[in-house]
């Protein structure tokens, strides 16, 4: 086995294609970076990635943000309702967020809750969550509610 160590690979041109055997496995050109997914079908890095995640405990008397990426606050609306403040704003409000109750929370009796987005902008996310197992489907506060977004950096 041999290994090759090197601190910059510069391709012959501007747009620069990594292969092992005869598989191209990365192309990267400006701003955009492909990797060979399955069979033949290339996957933008870029594209593919999480752009902002947060864990969130919903049911202290001020709700606190667990861990996250690219998240610089919440705010409190009210019960069930919270804004997700990012750090590095979306390039429009377009981009594709994904929001539910920690599953892994064995303790809590909201299990069963409907969690959604609305009025997303660049900067912000609208996390509501109506509790539909102990208050017949009100808004509530819950403990570890999870979002993640995907979409266009600005």
């Amino acid at each position: 086995m041999s290994t090759l160590v090197v601190d910059t690979l510069t391709g012959k041109s501007t747009a620069t294609t990594l292969t092992i055997g005869s598989t191209p496995v990365v192309s990267a050109s400006a701003n955009s970076l492909t990797i060979r997914g399955e069979g033949s079908a290339q996957t933008s890095v870029q594209q593919g990635l999480i752009k902002s995640w947060m864990n969130l405990d919903g049911d202290l008397s001020t709700p606190a943000v667990l861990d996250s990426f690219n998240t610089s606050s919440i705010q409190d609306v009210s019960a069930g309702r919270y804004t997700q403040i990012v750090t590095s704003a979306f390039s429009n409000a377009n981009y594709s967020t994904t929001i539910g109750p920690d599953a892994c929370d064995g303790g809590s009796t909201d299990m069963h809750s409907a969690v959604y987005n609305s009025g997303r902008a660049t900067t912000t996310t609208n996390v509501h969550v109506v509790g539909l197992t102990t208050n017949g489907g009100a808004f509530a506060d819950l403990e570890h509610i999870c979002a993640m977004s995907a979409g266009d950096l600005a």
